[in-house]
């Protein structure tokens, strides 16, 4: 994770995802996800023995992914409103509870989440690049999975 899962997430942290709960279902509010990013730009060209290796290789943690994954809360589902008014977030015309922030969330305009999309933020609403700005919404497809346990560092071991 980067700064803006903090303080739920801070950087350094490694966690588990699971992927199962979402072939079954789609991600609700409140889950924390990992996603491809949805506009990664142009990814290299590699033939079926490179593409096996580099693949092989990422999964091992020895090379980089061609594109980034991102983690982020689920905010608004599909056909939710969502938007920011006096640091509160609304969904629906319903504030949200949200424990976990430390600081209030700056307004941002009214919009609908789209059939087959998701609108996600940071925790750390000051420092996010998400759904209110150039993330915009991200589709179901791209979602890898559900963020459940930091496993590391092992002194902060625990569900998420």
């Amino acid at each position: 994770p980067s700064g803006s899962m903090e303080p739920t997430l801070v950087p350094g942290d490694r966690v588990l995802v699971v992927k199962v709960p979402y072939y079954f279902g789609e991600p609700d509010r409140g889950d924390i996800v990992v996603f491809e990013d949805p506009d990664p730009g142009n990814l290299p060209d590699r033939g079926v023995v490179s593409g096996f290796f580099h693949w092989m290789f990422e999964g091992l943690g020895v090379q980089r992914p061609d594109s980034e994954d991102f983690i982020k809360r689920v905010i608004g589902t599909p056909g939710d409103t969502v938007w920011g008014k006096d640091g509160q977030v609304y969904v629906n015309g319903e504030p949200i509870d949200e424990p976990y922030l430390t600081q209030p969330t700056d307004d941002f305009r009214k919009t609908r989440v789209p059939e087959g999309r998701l609108f996600v933020m940071g925790d750390n609403r000051g420092n996010s690049l998400d759904s209110r700005f150039s993330l915009g919404f991200v589709p179901i497809d791209k979602v890898i999975g559900k963020a459940e346990i930091i496993i590391w560092p092992p002194g902060d071991l625990s569900l998420i």
